[in-house]
């Protein structure tokens, strides 16, 4: 599980609508990931202040990078985002008889079972073994 101290450096790494933008088009592209100037492109940012918003997004360890001739393809670090997710969401509900509603991750759990093995109520973590605490 990740810290409050990493959990609070990732989010402040998405707390910009440019990088909340690259982000959705990062996991909408999968794992081949999306070329700089592709991701410039589609979200009409200048090239170098979407290179501020890559490098945030980067260090955070919310993405990464790779040169692919002469070009940089950026590509989320799904495993990184699905922690995060469930970090924020994972217990929801999990205290309470009542839910929140139909995607409640906690749904089918009864209250304070919170230690699913394989969380396979979660879309966000199913079958990557990760447990909330």
């Amino acid at each position: 599980m990740l810290s409050d101290d990493l959990t609070a450096n990732k989010l402040a790494a998405l707390a910009h609508p440019a990088r909340l933008a690259v982000i959705r088009l990062l996991v909408r592209a999968g794992p081949a990931g999306l070329p700089a100037g592709k991701l410039g492109e589609q979200l009409h940012i200048a090239a170098n202040a979407l290179t501020f918003h890559l490098q945030k997004l980067a260090h955070a360890g919310l993405i990464t990078s790779q040169r692919q001739g002469q070009f940089i393809v950026y590509a989320a670090v799904f495993p990184d985002l699905l922690e995060l997710t469930n970090n924020l969401v994972g217990a929801c509900c999990a205290d309470s008889t009542e839910k929140c509603g139909p995607a409640c991750p906690s749904s089918g759990r009864e209250a304070g079972d919170i230690g699913l093995a394989d969380n396979t109520d979660n879309p966000a973590t199913k079958g990557k073994g990760v447990q909330n605490e």
